[in-house]
């Protein structure tokens, strides 16, 4: 008698990117939905498949995909504040919800917030936010500082968990200062002398009243999620997906955003530079975790970059190649060997960067830039190996007319969107943009951007 083999199916480590990819896609697109239709499922998925298209070069997509950021003219247009977006999750679920109803672009509008009862809680001192630093009325504003010191590059390469729940969150949040006074946790291996007399430090009124404030923080977080992912679910069940995903640091811009500061970072790529290429090499697994830790199984398989301080006028060429590209370089490649999708958010100029981007697999990258990028180079440089997304400058839309406005943006497709592989956005938008020339930028690429 024959005997039939059963098939065991492959484990994820023996899967290849693409099929790993692929996965994610087809979980993505299963994630159960009620949608309150047959059409919302239908268009819900095509928007998915359209956005998949155009950022994978699988094909020319039905038409360009238009997602613009109009988080800022949106808040203004719906009569958001901007105290509403860091204490009012059920105001800015609204806008979202209304503005997406309206506009009918190809993904959920999101006009961003965060709990500011949670910076509260913390004491978070890199930020000051409307109320809290700034007027109510006033936009959020980053403090910029040396939150890591030049002599500490050693304690983080050496252990870099302690460093941060020692050194680095005690400086950057007031509630979390006390947790200088632990030792490190690697001191307590067994039950000896050595875990009473750690342990003990916990005990510390500081460190108990800062433990509380942890827990506090967590219910607060809770609270703010579960408000806005009811809004997000709801505009799911109406036809409108979210590309949002995950999102990551490069090394460079972790140290010199975060924690060193421009002016600590810019002092140590002369003074420490091997230094720094170690630390920033000691970071590219942290970072690597961080980022599949904030992409789940069913939703967008992307991970996301704000790049800051590798564009042209910041660094030189050589410095760009020696201190930036390599470990972001390292960092992308693993998100795409696990199946994802990388979209880095170049801010500034990067015309000068063009050729390092093409150093990537074919269909696995989107790049977005503003309009001090000429987007018409970097079709030519990269519309064979990546997509690209933008760039509609904000100045258009807040000074031009609608005719100006949807000029420029046939012009744009007509450079850009050339064979697919683009993504139709905006560079910025603040509250004051004008109404027309918004929609006329959304009408223009919805009906202009039809491929025939």
């Amino acid at each position: 008698m024959a005997t039939q083999t059963k098939t065991t199916e492959k484990s994820w480590q023996e899967l290849t990117p693409d099929e790993k990819l692929q996965k994610r896609i087809d979980a993505w697109l299963a994630t159960p939905v009620n949608f309150v239709s047959a059409q919302a499922e239908a268009d819900y998925k095509a928007s998915i498949n359209r956005f998949l298209d155009a950022v994978t070069l699988r094909k020319v997509p039905d038409r360009v995909p238009v997602m613009p950021n109009l988080g800022g003219f949106v808040q203004q247009y719906y009569g958001c504040t901007e105290k509403d977006l860091f204490y009012n999750p059920d105001k800015t679920s609204e806008v979202s919800r209304k503005a997406t109803l309206e506009f009918q672009i190809d993904t959920q509008i999101n006009v961003g917030g965060q709990s500011g009862r949670l910076m509260e809680i913390l004491d978070a001192k890199q930020y000051n936010w409307p109320g809290h630093g700034v007027p109510e009325d006033g936009e959020y504003q980053f403090i910029e500082s040396d939150y890591m010191k030049a002599d500490e590059y050693d304690a983080l390469i050496r252990d870099p968990s302690d460093y941060w729940l020692r050194f680095y969150l005690p400086r950057v949040f007031g509630a979390m200062e006390p947790l200088k006074n632990l030792n490190p946790f690697v001191h307590m291996i067994e039950m000896t002398g050595a875990v009473p007399s750690n342990m003990s430090r916990f005990a510390l009124p500081e460190v108990k009243e800062a433990l509380q404030k942890l827990v506090e923080a967590g219910e607060e977080a809770v609270r703010w999620q579960q408000k806005t992912g009811q809004a997000g679910r709801k505009l799911a069940e109406l036809g409108f997906p979210s590309v949002g995903g995950g999102n990551c640091r490069a090394p460079f811009d972790a140290l010199g955003d975060s924690m060193r500061g421009t002016r600590g970072i810019a002092f140590d790529m002369f003074r420490q530079p091997e230094k720094l290429v170690e630390t920033m090499e000691r970071m590219v697994p942290l970072l690597i975790s961080m980022g599949l830790a904030s992409v789940r199984m069913g939703g967008p398989p992307i991970v996301g970059f704000a790049l800051h301080k590798g564009s042209d006028p910041y660094m030189s060429d050589k410095q760009f190649r020696t201190l930036y590209w390599p470990t972001l370089r390292k960092i992308m490649l693993a998100f795409i060997n696990e199946g994802l999708i990388v979209r880095g958010g170049n801010q500034g100029f990067h015309n000068k960067r063009l050729e390092y981007y093409r150093d990537m697999p074919k269909g696995r990258v989107c790049w977005a830039v503003g309009y001090g990028t000429d987007i018409a180079r970097m079709k030519e440089v990269l519309g064979d190996v990546a997509c690209i997304t933008g760039n509609v400058p904000a100045t258009i839309l807040h000074s031009g007319t609608a005719e100006e406005t949807a000029d420029f943006c046939r012009h744009l497709i007509d450079v850009a969107g050339k064979g697919g592989g683009y993504i139709f956005s905006n560079s910025g938008i603040d509250r004051n943009a004008k109404v027309e020339n918004v929609k006329a930028m959304i009408k223009t690429a919805k009906e202009y951007g039809v491929y025939s």
